[in-house]
């Protein structure tokens, strides 16, 4: 059963209506926070993330569902707007919204680099410094990086994606310092191969279950135990806990 700490907390999820950012908005919402959740384009999925949240959680009260480019700066301003407009302020952020594509070197093109490092990258870096300014002492900015970024197993078409990640991580440590001074912590999460609708995309059954056999688990991580973890960097149990990059990966990158 999920505990009271996140009671009022305000609590913004890009990519916040599928995968891990929907498992984590169940999560904290159980625990009583006020949910802001962005969505690129599926409004389908965002309605039925909206009412997919436990108890009142889904109410028009405590609950706010936003489009919003997650790679756009100025629309990172404007989901920022919204959701200080409606609750006063932002607690914690979670920066979840990606892509992870792959492709292999001589393909990937100017246009691919640049949409890639916008939304891995830019996007979440734009988004923290609009909210900065409304989050108190005792927020939380959590991004998300992966277990690619420090594995040399990685297959080479995923070289533009780990090079994201390599910036998330080296981002985190830094703005870690920054934020820190306004009582901030500032964390990443890297969630191993995880049963998400993104990381199947591309990829053929005999593919996902070698993946899955790399993990002396024999499988993939859920989004839920990934979301248990971002829960406890979220809470108040991690108070000194800033500038770390936490594996959730059930050992298939060490």
């Amino acid at each position: 059963m999920a505990s009271n700490s996140f009671q009022g907390k305000v609590v913004l999820i890009t990519g916040g209506t599928k995968g891990i950012g929907l498992a984590v908005a169940q999560r904290v919402s159980a625990a009583g926070a006020n949910v802001v959740l962005n969505y690129g384009r599926d409004s389908a999925a965002a309605e039925a993330a909206l009412a997919s949240l436990p108890g009142k959680g889904g109410s028009s009260e405590r609950a706010l569902v936003i489009q919003a480019d997650a790679s756009s700066p100025s629309q990172m301003r404007d989901l920022v707007d919204k959701a200080v407009s409606k609750f006063g302020r932002i607690d914690i952020v979670v920066a979840n919204a990606g892509i992870f594509p792959a492709y292999t070197f001589d393909n990937v093109t100017e246009a691919i680099f640049d949409s890639t490092f916008a939304l891995n990258v830019k996007g979440p870096f734009f988004l923290t410094q609009a909210a900065a300014p409304h989050i108190p002492s005792g927020g939380r900015v959590i991004f998300i990086s992966s277990g690619v970024a420090r594995s040399s197993g990685v297959a080479p078409p995923y070289a533009l994606y780990a090079s994201t990640k390599g910036a998330v991580e080296q981002l985190t440590r830094v703005l870690a310092k920054d934020l820190g001074r306004k009582g901030i912590t500032v964390n990443a999460v890297a969630p191993g191969p995880t049963d998400t609708e993104l990381f199947h995309e591309g990829k053929s059954e005999a593919m996902v279950k070698g993946i899955a056999s790399q993990s002396p688990f024999n499988r993939l991580g859920s989004p839920s135990e990934i979301a248990e973890v971002i829960a406890f960097v979220a809470g108040p149990e991690s108070s000194w806990v800033s500038g770390q990059i936490i594996g959730a990966n059930g050992a298939s990158f060490v």
